[in-house]
């Protein structure tokens, strides 16, 4: 299904839910809605699903306005987060609820739940109770039921926010390959950045009611169109004044240019692992965090305090230690737009030593 929407809107008392929301998404993608909570992300699920009314704005899918249409009518399936299963009813029942009220008939239901049964990975638990599965089952046969009547949009709020670490990842992987293999155009909230990394091929950031940016999970990374965005996406510190820091005093540029640098574009360590010495400043590490496959290193220079990466391969580094900083790039940004900018001194011909 063609989803489209234009001039989306919506109130609740004198609160802005939603304010002119733009977008259109091609048939079979999988979108995450990504933001902070009170975004507005899942009014606008509800919105498209027919469960809240719509202020102003239209919403058209494969070109018809659905607006005036109730949910039952619009050809979509809704994954609750809290699964709102049918706790009386077996797994066969609860994935043929929707098709009983369909009026199916009894040999097309047991088809389709078998098929789905299958599909969802369920089969041997066609006859438990919601209470005698775990989180992960439970949230497959919300999918499963989701997609029993053969809806051309899937709708999913939060699907993995009420299930463990371990079992979500899992679900993200079966999720993605799902999808894939029915085309099924689908719209997911989270307000997980690995979540909607791993698993959209777009991802459209909400806040405060508004679309930031849609693009892919890498586009909108390495490209980010608004300050939000780039505050965002990823782990990042706020300097406020990039001015201060080497490399990035130019001409042109305000004293006072905020900027918001990444752990993976600051490089730290001793004098003789850079070659360029020009582009790098001195720092002291304050903080080292083991990740596993590799160390998480804060590091202040001058007032400012960075967070980067090192390799467990290189040599260990300690709280106090005196370091070399390079900060290859940063992301610089005022009330109106974010760009991105290059240290001018890496490219130095020849090292200067300090």
């Amino acid at each position: 299904m063609h989803v489209e929407v234009r001039g989306l809107n919506k109130k609740f008392g004198s609160f802005q839910a939603v304010q002119d929301v733009n977008f259109s998404i091609t048939k079979g993608q999988l979108i995450g809605l990504l933001g902070p909570s009170g975004g507005g992300k899942t009014s606008i699920l509800r919105m498209l699903a027919g469960l809240e009314s719509v202020d102003s704005g239209d919403i058209i899918f494969h070109g018809q306005r659905v607006n005036d249409l109730p949910p039952q009518e619009r050809g979509i399936g809704f994954v609750f987060q809290n699964y709102a299963l049918f706790k009386h009813m077996s797994v066969a029942d609860n994935i043929a609820f929707g098709l009983e009220v369909k009026k199916w008939s009894k040999a097309k239901i047991k088809d389709r739940v078998a098929e789905l049964v299958e599909l969802t990975g369920l089969k041997g638990f066609e006859k438990r109770l919601p209470h005698q599965l775990s989180g992960g089952q439970r949230q497959r046969v919300a999918f499963a039921r989701a997609l029993a009547p053969e809806p051309q949009l899937l709708l999913l709020d939060e699907p993995f926010a009420a299930i463990d670490a371990k079992i979500r990842q899992e679900l993200r992987t079966w999720l993605r390959d799902m999808i894939d293999r029915l085309g099924i155009t689908s719209i997911f909230v989270t307000h997980d950045q690995d979540e909607a990394i791993e698993v959209a091929d777009e991802i459209m950031i909400i806040n405060k009611g508004r679309l930031e940016q849609k693009g892919s999970p890498w586009e909108i990374y390495k490209d980010p169109q608004t300050p939000f965005v780039a505050s965002f996406i990823g782990e990042s510190t706020i300097v406020e004044d990039v001015t201060s820091l080497r490399g990035f005093a130019i001409d042109g540029l305000k004293a006072g240019t905020k900027a918001l640098i990444r752990p993976e574009y600051v490089e730290i360590g001793s004098r003789n692992e850079f070659i360029v010495l020009s582009a790098t400043e001195q720092g002291r590490v304050h903080h080292i965090h083991f990740r596993g496959s590799e160390w998480l290193v804060e590091v202040d220079v001058g007032n400012t305090r960075l967070v980067t990466y090192r390799s467990l391969e290189k040599d260990v580094l300690h709280p106090g230690d005196v370091v070399q900083v390079l900060i290859h790039r940063a992301y610089l940004f005022n009330d109106n737009e974010s760009w991105v900018m290059e240290n001018k001194l890496k490219e130095d011909p020849l090292p200067v030593f300090i």
